[in-house]
């Protein structure tokens, strides 16, 4: 059963919340752009020391300078949850031990050349809490 538009609402959050809810969670969508288009990929996470660890199935080669991630925890039928996106500059982790470690941290879905580690060092976190309204 779906709600109607009118009985839900969305709320931003602050960067500090927004943050929490990304620590909090493992999986989010890594969103950048490749001759043209704009490609989603799935990817795992993990927050450490204020700098976001992605692991996606992207070649490393393509990975621009900058790239979006998203993360979400949506209730479609109670039409709640939320959602946080993350923008800034992204680093392929070339220390081979490094990126040893959170292969084995972070599960991926592919191996080989698409499997890359990234350090994305947010400069834009926006967060919104899905809610329904109270009657």
């Amino acid at each position: 059963m779906s709600l109607p538009p009118a009985a839900l609402r969305m709320a931003e959050v602050s960067g500090a919340e927004a943050l929490w809810l990304v620590e909090g969670s493992s999986l989010g969508r890594l969103v950048y752009p490749l001759r043209g288009q704009t490609l989603v990929r799935p990817a795992r996470h993990v927050w450490e020391c204020g700098r976001l660890i992605v692991r996606a199935p992207v070649f490393a080669a393509v990975v621009p300078e900058a790239v979006t991630y998203q993360v979400d925890e949506i209730r479609v039928v109670a039409g709640t949850g939320w959602t946080v996106t993350l923008s800034g500059p992204a680093e392929v982790i070339a220390d081979p031990d490094e990126a040893a470690h959170y292969r084995r941290t972070l599960a991926g879905w592919t191996h080989g050349p698409h499997d890359s580690v990234l350090r994305l060092h947010p400069k834009t976190v926006t967060g919104f809490r899905l809610a329904r309204l109270e009657t």
